[in-house]
């Protein structure tokens, strides 16, 4: 056996050189001349920074930060930043080309970017936290701004974190600049509807797959994997959409129950005991039985990888959706398109948050406030809208959805780049 062959077998394929293999099958479906490939298939810009930071302690650490931008062909960069111990460049720069890909899809006027500092914020206090936090900003100020690139909340970020890098901001500018970031707080120009976008955004998407599939979503049974903001929303919603939640997990563990999960009680327990984990009433389910339970809807809330070519064959559900980014290889996606299994890409099923994100921009620059009604009503326009296209060039083209969607968030953005030309 090869070398090649062996890493294939032995090593799951790193973020980035999955994003790029699924750029270049689309690329290759597209036809993209040379000169655009190339300019689509690498990062615009990456900084990497030392964020040196005073703990609560006394002591001084040194954590190290990123902020990728990938490609700002049809507007400003857009992208979230999170906190986590795994954060590497190449894992930014890889989120930062879905963001591309997903802003496009939805055909919101932004370019994708992404940011990430290596630490671990569950060991970290809150002061510590905002020192952190303030510091990163001002070593990446020159390139953010309302109308360069845009940050938002991810892994281990949350309203407060935008709260400090607006504050931050606008302190080294001399006046309030709330569109410096999205997924602020109410009281600082958040938008309503934003917290819950993603998972909603997923729900509708969902929703479009039980409608093309005749699936009735109230007799559906729902697995989750990952329980934070995107998963455990996403259960509450389909909870209240009268679907069967039967398992959850955390990166603790999780939990099953073939008549259906609580999911408020799952959400009270996790807060006052830190995991879903001996939820009463509830079987234990590890992470990875959670993907091949019997389900009829399958979440992918965590992390990136978790449907691999060892486990696709073994999926049970009909739907597939995304909430997390890439966790789903390449290899998978076409196992389970051969298995008749229905994928909702992350570059569609997680883009709510993307898109209410933008929502929240454009009432910040406006100096306007939606009614969370209104809110996601639009956001049920976008996601309809962008499930419609991206299932009509999967029928087109006879592809699984995530290279119909490739061919639509790819194709915009180059088609933005042929028009912009080259400068000089």
């Amino acid at each position: 056996m090869s070398t090649a062959a062996i890493r294939t077998v032995a090593t799951p394929l790193g973020p980035l050189e999955m994003a790029q293999r699924q750029f270049a099958i689309a690329a290759e479906a597209l036809k993209l001349e040379e000169p655009i490939r190339l300019k689509l298939s690498q990062p615009k810009t990456c900084l990497t920074v030392s964020v040196p930071v005073r703990m609560d302690d006394g002591s001084v650490r040194v954590f190290t930060g990123h902020r990728v931008q990938w490609d700002i062909s049809r507007g400003p960069a857009k992208g979230g930043i999170r906190y986590h111990p795994d954060v590497t460049l190449e894992e930014v720069q890889a989120l930062a080309a879905w963001m591309t890909w997903k802003c496009a899809v939805v055909n919101i006027p932004f370019g994708g970017a992404k940011g990430g500092v290596r630490c671990n914020p569950k060991e970290m206090s809150e002061r510590e936290l905002e020192r952190l936090t303030r510091r990163f900003t001002s070593e990446i100020l020159a390139i953010i701004g309302p109308d360069k690139d845009i940050p938002a909340p991810d892994v281990y970020t949350n309203a407060q974190t935008m709260a400090w890098i607006m504050d931050t901001y606008s302190m080294m500018k001399g006046y309030s600049v709330p569109a410096v970031v999205t997924g602020k707080p109410l009281e600082l120009g958040g938008s309503l509807g934003r917290r819950e976008a993603t998972a909603r955004g997923c729900m509708y998407a969902i929703e479009n797959a039980c409608r093309h599939l005749g699936m009735d979503l109230q007799r559906a049974r729902v697995a989750v994997q990952g329980f934070g903001n995107a998963g455990a929303i996403a259960a509450e919603l389909l909870s209240g959409a009268r679907a069967t939640v039967v398992a959850i997990s955390d990166s603790s563990g999780g939990i099953y129950n073939s008549r259906g999960i609580d999911v408020a009680a799952a959400i009270r327990h996790k807060a006052a005991t830190g995991s879903v984990v001996k939820l009463a009433g509830c079987e234990p389910i590890s992470n990875a039985d959670l993907l091949t339970c019997d389900c009829d809807v399958l979440i992918p809330a965590a992390l990136e990888n978790q449907i691999t070519r060892e486990n696709a064959g073994r999926i049970k559900a009909k739907i597939v959706g995304e909430a997390a980014n890439g966790p789903t290889t390449p290899e998978a996606d076409d196992i389970l398109y051969d298995r008749g299994i229905f994928l909702i890409p992350d570059i569609l099923a997680n883009a709510g948050g993307v898109t209410v994100s933008y929502f929240e921009w454009v009432q910040n620059l406006q100096e306007l406030t939606w009614t969370e009604d209104d809110v996601n009503r639009r956001l049920k326009t976008v996601i309809d809208n962008s499930f419609r296209e991206v299932l009509g060039l999967a029928q087109k083209h006879k592809v699984h959805m995530r290279t119909a969607a490739y061919i639509l968030g790819v194709g915009r953005v180059a088609a933005a780049t042929r028009l912009r030309g080259l400068y000089p």
